[in-house]
């Protein structure tokens, strides 16, 4: 189905980087929007990584605060809020954690209950920084 795919960019985006994925794609004819995944640090950065980009709060609470916000961003770049979130799949590098990052949800969500998962994984292969990811 030609031109039933959209990719999505924020419209304040780097455009000095070149990055191996979409922020989002929307699928127009069923209004959908997939999300690549979104960390606390900035949307756009560079690939292969650089660690002066990765310099993050070390704190579950402030990354999820800086994640959330990147989700909110990607979504309204794509025409679409919080409040539209149907499903999140999230990453987190300590499970422990799953209770900060579940009280910064609940503030940016309110009452709206979109459906997750939450994994722990060893390591995020975005940089070593990051505590959470969220698709």
């Amino acid at each position: 189905m030609p031109g039933r795919l959209e990719i999505v960019h924020h419209a304040d985006r780097r455009r000095d980087v070149v990055m191996p994925y979409a922020p989002a794609i929307r699928v127009r004819r069923w209004q959908l929007v997939f999300v690549s995944g979104v960390t606390a640090a900035p949307v756009y950065h560079s690939h292969p990584h650089r660690d002066e980009e990765f310099d993050l709060p070390t704190s579950m609470r402030e990354q999820a605060r800086l994640a959330v916000e990147n989700l909110r961003v990607t979504l309204e770049a794509a025409g679409a809020t919080l409040a539209d979130l149907v499903a999140a799949t999230r990453y987190l590098t300590d499970v422990r954690e799953q209770d900060d990052l579940n009280r910064v949800w609940a503030e940016h969500l309110g009452g709206h209950l979109p459906t997750t998962t939450t994994v722990e994984v060893s390591r995020l292969a975005t940089h070593a920084n990051c505590k959470l990811e969220i698709t």
